[in-house]
């Protein structure tokens, strides 16, 4: 291909620009070989002329097609040179807003200067498991890549991150951590992943500091290596670190910090715990405020101190070393500000004895202060037979000082890095690392000082590491593909690290000059431009003569010499003197800690005179060389991964592009190099599949006829490209130069271009003809239309003139008739009006008579009663008066009783303490009740004498008002008798009238009644309508709650299952620990159930709580939409509630009340006596609660035996059926309350035993201040002569009169106690209804009568309805109580049949053994009542056979679920017999070793599909015939004989359903692994339309040497091959149909939650031509969905996020209304999803555009007030909660079937 065909019009071309670096141009007319320069149009239409160098023939270089243009990988595009670098990232960076692209082996990271989402937990699960170029760029498939290496070849990984200061290095490599830690998560308990990320705090703590180009800037380099083990779980890791800046802990330039540690600490000064350290604010100190500003914005460092104290804290450092290190950094900050003078001489200086900083400094290290004082201001010289002391100046302190301070931080550093690594460690074996590098880029400042040089160093080795790394993968692609190897030219920078580090280099020689006495830098300078003048990498300054340049692989750095000594070696003895090797130092004893402290020692004047200065004075140059030289080990002997970090601009803006400073970085992290290496041999690489898909429009039809792609792509390719240097096949792949890709794509191009003008000229052709035929066939159809136009228009005229006069002659009728009928209507009218009146007099004087009338009856009412209320008034005085007389005499004879109980006095002194005290609160009570009666009857006193005042004004105010209302009366009754006599002339007149109209009136009606039949229809209609509206209405309201509601028992539901999901994996994991722990197998004891901890629920007894478990039971079985309208359940819940939130604040009380009277007690009781004489009455208790209980214990055991045998002898002797049970419950009885009243007097005995014991110690305590022992057992009068027999007959009388007597006042004192209180709960009832009663009459009083009225009745509503729920619930208990009392007298009928039926079979085996041996086994076989019986010692076998060694396929072609209903005819025959243990024991056994099969078959499918039906077909069955009326609805009448009759298994039935649930995760989980692997290929890769993607040119990531071997492509038939097998299987075990929805719906949405989220992740597959792919999957999915009916499942509408994806590919993305139309579609998308689909969005071909900025921009201004999650991807591990509905079964136990394969032969059928 010649330069002419390259370079012809219209052809794009890159030119140099100052302010852009490169700038795009067009060709306006074609180049000529020979031509001396270029006609260019630039992007703002401007014409100019590009001279050409014609000795260079250097054009300019070209630019790629659009449709290259932002790809994945820079290796992709097919010219590869640095301005096609520059654009494609400018490109991805600013439109797309990707900050991440490969360049072949290299992740270049752009710094975006902002917080983006795509870090999340949801990312870092969609990168783990894929290959590098399936996705889209990114910092975790880096990490990814390097940790399935580390799986797939067992190597050892590096990631090495490199870039400038700000440029993300930190960032990236803390991601990658996250990461590891995150998908290599450690096996044990340790968290050592956890520590892992809490060492990133801590270290940026103590080595990250703000600088010009960065707020939080690394100033050290770390490798990192994470250890794991051989299941590849993080088991450590360790850290090393490379040059820590300790200049900056003594000088920060302007606008920048020291380290973040020293302003953490002075934010942190006003803790309590940190006032030892006198620190104040960062401006008060030398080190911290030289930059200036001392904060940063967005920036706090009091929280980020609490994060570093908690970092510390979880890594293990204690609490004293903490307090320790802050200690030493506290010193380094006093150290700073310490005050030195300088004396007049000029040779010394001097410090002030009070000086605070240094006072503080020396407490703080534990040092003298004079020592510290002397020794910072003059320094120690040692020759061979003296010492000399001599002072120094004050720059030479001064830098003593600074020498000094960064040493100790720098010991601090390494102390703090050592004990992070301790923390790290870990005591097991280590398989393999993965090591994470952050270091320094190469860079290059105005001042470089000796670190930079270091720096630059430690790049050069790694780029030199990189170069070999990257041409070694070329090598080895090259010959995998048998392409014959060319030698690729690349830089070699071995000669600039040799003139470094090689002997006599540049450290060599810098050692050498600094163990040379008095050696200077100029003496250094001059030897190196004596040696190194002729070297290329080695310059001399033109003005300088203490400098010197070294030519780097990216730059030329100048490094200044006045640093670099200071640097090399302290040159002030003072700090040799301080600072020992550790071989020397002597520990000290001081509380700082192994940092500084250790290494101080001021009393060490004399230096041990045999160590030589070589052995102590090891440089920085030689010991940083050490520790590169170590870590290029290590990077070799890892397989090393890059990434590369850019920094965008120095003003740290948010996503603004700087392209010089993009092109320095570029040019110097080596990413310019790749491509060179790359451009120079075959960059652009693809496989003979991908090749033929995408330029099959370039071969000719007859070659198209072989079937041998291979040949067919050689046979293109040579016709195509002339040259053959251009291109080479290699085994699997073809390989190009750069710029064939470019050229093929044109080809490609006008090819299409050619078919599209050939199509459209043809198409245009085609319209015109249509065209044509369309208006022809137009103008015929007017002609027939006009002239029918005109015939209508004749016969309208005709038919109006005739319509005319008919109305004409309506209307005139109408006129005489509306004129006649206005006539009519005034007559009524007059009529009407006069009769009114004549009605409305007469009902006026009957009025008045009425209301004279009222008044007199109630005048003689109220005397009537005033006459009565004085009458008994005066009955109540006297009856006062008797009652009093009658009450005095009997308390006259009450206290004459009261006298003649003084005996009891006599008999119990003790007692009348007890008495006293309980008679005071008595009395005190009395007294309170009658302050209250008091104030009660003054209050009734001032109230009857208000009434009775009002009663006299009242009666005062009638008598002067009734002389005058009497004459009053007289007159209108008069004139009241005149008008009735003229009212009843005029009725006359009326009546007459009356019978007139009438008449008329009837006639009236009768129309009214047609027009009323009329309306009513019309209302009816009306109504129909307003009721079809308002059920829709309330249909959608009812809708929506239901929704509400049943979302919110979805999230119940799925949080209880995830409960049991996290209780399985931890009980899988507790399982997967112990086999760990003891090796080989183990046989569990046979007492110990893992069922222990599933089936402990506690059992329910109180009612009420039955009730609402009941209720809630209901819910869940009657279904969510009919619950949601059943308020009665919901009023009975609410009331439920209420009344235990009563009940808590009761117990709430009572536990209050109680404490105040311990608190009371504790407060009145005080010590009186020693330790011994409590541990002696500790004794005495015990020794005489021992000797009771053995003594009450053997009478229990008697009288328990003579129960017995009176059981047995009354259970021989009687034999009338009802005789025996109520014996024997009469009995029962009577042992309780033998036992009860035992207990009680064992309690009292023992009471008063202590009591005695405890008095008779305190009296001898009393007597002698030395007891002995045998004075403290003695009783008092021991010295007198007592009967024993006398003494215990006393000593029982008097307990029985205390007891007596105390029971009384304890009785009594409760019961006023309680009567008390009682009184005060109904008086708070009580004030609380006035309360309220008051506040609804004052809301009533506001309101209108009506509305007081509707009220009203809503009170009575609501009263009414509390009292109905009442009785509803107490009629609930009753029927409660009723179903439990049946069931036990089911039982006890039982135990009686069972007891009759053993006696009479115990008398028949007497006498008739052999023939009832006969008929029973005659009657086994004959009547089978679907019972299985086995012996307890076959329970073993019966779960070996039924359950652990059972296959599915033994069960082909019997009944589904048939270990089910076995398993339940054994329970059933468990509980016929009444065996408890054997009920718990079996279901026990059943469960645990269902779960023992599904963990030993966790992959098999079919398994734990059968277990799950036979699971649910159990709880089904369990409850099915549990006696419950609510499961029994469908059973039949033999199903119902079925029912157990004596144990409730509710709690079981809780066991299985959460077992069922495990089993269905567990099942998911299968399904979902099975199907993942083939989701991405399927529905994304994989062509399902032919012919329909073209394949685009694929990069570095997309080459066989970066992904693993062998084809894994999938199609979408594997998907639905898989899915028919799963539904077979499903059906075939007999699973419910509801739960096979459920499955389906769930791994529907992990499809369209995998698919999505790669199409999320992956530039390559958002196309147009994928969005085609996708519907026709989709739509192929849907119709499998309804070809097996499973469409009621939902599982479409899981689909329908992919659908709008889908469905947005292919949508127009230009115009707002575009915009408009795809905001109203996507509505299952969110906001974030939208506009990350259209960045994403890739052109397949030319003619596809693009999407705009404007246009996503467009769509984020619409969408902005949509609430969506920020969560860009879908969890695609999400699970919906699922529900197990209740599905009887038809089947009898007697109709099953037991096959013989089971081998159950023990099992006997009853």
């Amino acid at each position: 291909m010649s330069v002419g065909e390259l370079y012809s019009q219209y052809t794009r071309v890159w030119i140099p620009d100052p302010e852009e670096v490169w700038r795009s141009a067009e060709l306006t007319k074609d180049y000529k070989e020979g031509e001396k320069s270029l006609q260019l149009k630039l992007e703002d239409e401007t014409i100019q002329e590009y001279p050409i160098d014609i000795q260079s023939n250097q054009l300019p270089f070209l630019r790629n097609p659009d449709i290259l243009v932002g790809e994945n990988d820079l290796t992709a595009l097919s010219y590869l040179h640095e301005p096609a670098v520059l654009h494609n990232l400018k490109v991805r960076f600013l439109e797309s807003n990707h900050i991440y692209t490969y360049c072949g082996i290299v992740l270049v990271a752009i710094n975006p200067y902002e917080q983006l989402p795509i870090y999340g937990q949801d990312v870092i699960y969609a990168y783990s498991g894929q290959n590098m170029g399936d996705m889209d760029p990114h910092i975790f498939a880096v990490a990814e890549e390097a940790y399935k290496q580390m799986a797939r070849d067992e190597k050892n990984q590096s990631i090495i991150v490199s870039g400038e200061s700000g440029a993300g290095k930190t960032v990236s490599a803390k991601y990658a951590m996250r990461y590891f830690a995150t998908v290599g998560g450690s096996a044990s308990e340790t968290n050592i992943e956890e520590k892992v990320l809490a060492s990133s705090p801590i270290m940026e703590a103590i080595g990250n500091a703000k600088t010009t180009r960065n707020d939080n800037s690394s100033r050290f380099g770390k490798y990192i290596q994470i250890g794991f083990d051989k299941r590849y779980h993080i088991i450590g890791a360790n850290m090393r670190t490379y040059l820590l800046e300790k200049s900056r802990v003594v000088f920060q330039a302007d606008d920048e910090r020291n380290y973040h540690i020293f302003y953490q600490l002075c934010a942190a000064a006003s803790l309590p715990e940190f006032k030892e350290l006198a620190l104040t604010c960062a401006e008060d100190f030398f080190y911290t405020s030289q930059g200036g500003d001392t904060s940063i914005e967005g920036v706090d460092d009091a929280e980020d101190f609490e994060k570093t104290r908690q970092a510390f804290t979880l890594l293990g450092v204690r609490e004293s070393h903490q307090i320790s290190i802050f200690k030493i950094i506290a010193s380094i900050l006093h150290l700073g500000s310490v005050e030195i003078q300088a004396e007049r001489d000029g040779d010394s200086c001097s410090i002030s004895p009070q000086d605070e900083h240094l006072s503080n400094f020396c407490h703080l290290l534990g040092v003298e202060h004079s020592q510290m004082e002397h020794w910072l201001c003059h320094r120690k010289l040692v020759t061979t037979s003296e010492t000399y002391v001599k002072t120094m100046s004050l720059q030479q302190v001064v830098n003593a000082r600074n020498a000094l301070a960064k040493h100790i931080y720098a010991k601090l550093f390494n102390w703090i890095v050592e004990h992070i690594n301790k923390a790290l460690h870990t005591s097991l074996k280590q398989h393999s690392f993965i090591g994470v590098l952050d270091i320094y880029g190469f860079e290059t400042f105005e001042v470089n000082s000796f670190e930079q040089f270091c720096i630059n160093f430690a790049n050069e080795k790694l780029q030199q590491q990189f170069n070999s790394h990257v041409f070694k993968l070329e090598q080895e692609e090259y010959m995998k593909e048998q392409i014959p190897w060319t030698l690729i030219d690349f830089y070699d920078n071995q000669p600039c690290i040799d003139l470094i580090e090689a002997k006599l280099g540049i450290l060599d020689l810098l050692d050498e000059e600094c163990k040379v006495p008095k050696g200077t830098d100029q003496n250094w300078v001059q030897k190196l431009y004596d040696r190194y003048s002729s070297s290329q990498h080695f310059q001399k300054p033109r003005m300088s003569s203490t400098s010197f340049i070294v030519v780097h692989f990216a730059d030329k750095v100048a490094i200044l010499l006045t640093v670099l000594a200071l640097l090399s070696l302290p040159p002030f003895p003072l700090v040799a003197d301080l600072f020992h090797d550790d071989k020397d130092a002597t520990p000290a004893t001081t509380p700082a800690g192994k940092g500084s402290s250790s290494k101080i020692n001021i009393r060490s004047a004399k230096p041990p005179m045999k160590i030589s200065n070589k052995d102590h004075k090891k440089t920085v140059g030689h010991q940083f060389r050490n520790s590169l030289n170590r870590l290029m080990e290590t990077l070799n002997a890892t397989t090393p991964h890059y990434v590369r970090c850019i920094k965008p601009n120095d003003d740290k803006l948010p996503f603004y592009f700087d392209p010089k400073r993009a092109v320095q970085q570029l040019r110097a992290c080596g990413v310019l190099e790749t491509i060179r290496i790359s451009a120079a041999g075959y960059p652009s690489r693809w496989t003979y599949h991908d090749f033929f898909n995408r330029y099959r429009v370039l071969v000719k039809k007859r070659e198209l006829a072989n079937t041998d792609k291979k040949a067919i792509c050689k046979s293109v390719l040579e016709n195509l490209i002339r040259d053959p240097d251009k291109f080479q096949f290699g085994r699997t792949k073809i390989f190009f130069r750069a710029g064939q890709v470019a050229y093929l794509e044109k080809l490609r191009a006008d090819k299409f271009r050619a078919a599209t003008i050939m199509i459209q000229k043809t198409v245009r052709g085609w319209l015109q003809k249509v065209k044509y035929h369309r208006l022809k066939k137009a103008t015929v159809t007017l002609q027939k239309h006009c002239r029918g136009y005109l015939a209508r228009r004749l016969a309208e005229h005709l038919r109006r003139t005739r319509a005319a006069v008919v109305f004409q002659k309506q209307y005139r009728m109408l006129r005489a008739r509306r004129a006649y009928q206005r006539t009519c209507r005034a007559a009524v009218v007059i009529q009407a009006f006069a009769r009114a009146m004549f009605v409305r007099r007469i009902y006026r004087q009957v009025l008045m008579e009425h209301k004279a009338t009222i008044i007199q009856k109630h005048a003689r009412g109220w005397m009537a009663r005033r006459c009565f209320w004085r009458l008994r008034h005066a009955a109540i005085v006297i009856q006062c008066a008797f009652r009093r007389l009658k009450a005095r005499q009997e308390l006259k004879a009450l206290k004459i009783e009261a006298r003649s109980a003084e005996h009891l006095k006599r008999l119990n002194v003790g007692m009348e303490n007890k008495v006293v005290q309980l008679q005071r609160k008595i009395d005190e009570q009395n007294k309170e009740i009658k302050t209250l009666l008091e104030k009660l009857s003054t209050i009734t006193t001032t109230h009857t004498t208000e009434v009775e005042k009002l009663n006299r004004e009242l009666a005062c105010y009638q008598q002067n008002q009734g002389a005058e209302a009497s004459l009053q009366l007289q007159e209108e009754v008069q004139s009241l008798r005149t008008e009735l006599q003229r009212a009843h002339s005029e009725r006359q007149v009326l009546e007459d009238a009356h019978s007139r109209e009438t008449d008329e009136l009837r006639k009236r009606v009768a129309d009214l009644k047609q027009e009323n039949a009329l309306l009513k229809d019309e209302k009816e209609q009306l109504n129909n309508q307003i009721l079809c509206q308002s059920k829709d209405e309330f249909a959608q309201n009812s809708m929506k709650e239901n929704l509400l509601m049943k979302k919110e028992l979805e999230e119940e539901r799925s949080r209880y299952q995830n409960l049991v999901k996290e209780y399985s994996r931890l009980e899988q994991r507790y399982d997967n620990l112990r086999d760990e722990q003891t090796p080989g197998h183990r046989r569990n004891p046979s007492n110990q159930s893992s069922l222990e901890s599933d089936s402990n629920y506690p059992s329910v007894s109180t009612s009420e709580v039955g009730d609402t478990e009941d209720a809630l039971q209901q819910v869940e079985e009657i279904g969510v939409e009919k619950a949601a309208m059943d308020m009665t359940v919901f009023l009975k819940l609410q009331k439920r509630v209420r009344e235990l939130e009563q009940e808590r604040k009761k117990l709430q009380v009572q536990l209050e009340k109680r404490e105040q009277q311990e608190s009371k007690k504790g407060q009145m009781e005080q010590p009186k006596y020693d330790i011994g004489l409590d541990q002696d009455s500790d004794l005495a208790y015990n020794s005489l609660k021992r000797q009771e209980l053995e003594s009450e214990n053997k009478k229990l055991k008697n009288d328990l035996n003579e129960l017995r045998k009176a059981v047995a002898d009354q259970a021989t002797q009687n034999n009338s059926p009802h005789s025996s049970p109520d014996s024997y419950s009469l009995l029962l009885n009577q042992l309780k309350l033998a036992n009860e009243e035992l207990e009680v007097r064992k309690e009292e005995v023992l009471i008063l035993r202590t009591q005695i014991v405890n008095a008779d110690q305190h009296r001898l305590a009393g007597k002698s201040t030395e007891p002995n022992i045998n004075a403290r057992t003695s009783w008092p009068n021991s010295e007198k002569h007592v009967d024993p027999e006398d003494a215990i007959e006393a000593y029982h009388g008097v307990c029985q009169t205390n007891r007596l007597l105390e029971a009384q006042l304890q009785a009594q004192s409760q019961e006023h106690e309680e009567e008390v209180e009682s009184l005060k709960a109904q008086l708070e009832a009580l004030k609380e209804e006035m309360d309220k009663q008051q506040q609804t009459f004052c809301q009533t009083l506001l309101l209108s009568p009506e509305a007081q009225v509707e009220f009203g009745v809503q009170q009575e509503i609501s009263r009414l309805t509390n009292e109905n729920l009442d009785l509803k619930e107490l009629v609930e208990k009753l029927e409660k109580n009723e179903r439990k009392l049946k069931k036990q007298l089911k039982i006890y009928m039982k135990k009686v049949q069972d007891l009759e039926a053993v006696q009479a079979l115990a008398q028949s085996d007497r006498r008739h053994h052999e023939l009832t041996r006969q008929v029973t086994v005659q009657r086994k076989e004959k009547d089978f009542q679907g019972m299985l019986e086995y012996h307890k010692d076959d329970e073993a076998a019966l779960i070996r056979n039924l359950v652990t060694d059972l296959k599915p396929q033994m069960l082909s072609g019997t009944v589904p679920c048939l270990p089910a209903y076995i398993l339940y005819m054994c329970i059933r025959h468990a509980d016929y017999t009444n065996d408890d243990l054997k009920v718990h024991s079996l279901l026990t056994s059943t469960i645990n070793g269902i779960k023992k099969v599904l963990k030993k078959h966790n992959d098999d499918f079919e398994m734990t599909t059968f277990w799950l039906s036979n699971t649910c077909r159990l709880l089904h069955c369990l409850k099915q015939y549990s006696g419950d009326e609510g499961f029994m609805t469908q059973n039949t009448a033999k199903q119902n004989e079925h029912c157990l009759k004596n144990f409730d298994l509710t709690e079981y039935r809780q066991v299985l359903s959460d077992l069922s649930i495990q089993i269905y995760q567990q099942l998911i989980k299968i399904a979902e692994g099975l199907l993942q692997p083939m989701i991405v290929s399927a529905m994304l890769e994989n062509e399902s339309i032919q012919g329909l993607s073209g394949v685009k040119p694929m990069g570095y990531r997309k080459r066989s040497s970066s992904m693993v071997d062998g084809d894994n492509s999938y199609c979408l038939e594997a998907i639905i091959h898989q899915m028919n097998s799963f539904h077979m299987v499903m059906c075939d075990q007999g699973l419910d149909p509801e739960i096979i929805l459920q499955v389906f719906k769930q791994l529907f949405y992990m499809i369209n939650a995998v698919t999505l989220n790669n199409l999320l992740l992956r530039k390559d597959v958002c196309s147009w031509s994928t969005g085609m792919q996708l519907r026709y999957n989709i739509s192929q999915l849907e119709e499998w969905l309804r070809g097996r009916n499973l469409q009621q499942s939902g599982a479409a509408q899981t689909m329908e996020p992919l659908i709008q994806a889908a469905q947005l590919l292919q949508l127009k993305k230009k115009t707002r209304e575009d915009a408009e139309a795809i905001c109203s579609l996507c509505t299952s998308l969110s906001t974030q999803q939208i506009v990350k689909i259209l960045n994403l969005y890739t052109p397949l071909n030319e003619f596809e555009e693009r999407v705009t900025v404007s246009f996503i921009r467009t769509i984020q201004a619409q969408l902005q007030d949509r609430n969506d999650p920020q969560q860009l991807l879908l969890d695609f591990k999400h699970m919906f909660p699922v529900l197990f509905p209740f599905n009887p079964s038809s089947l009898t136990m007697d109709s099953i079937h037991i096959p013989a394969c089971l081998n159950l032969e023990f099992l006997n059928e009853v």
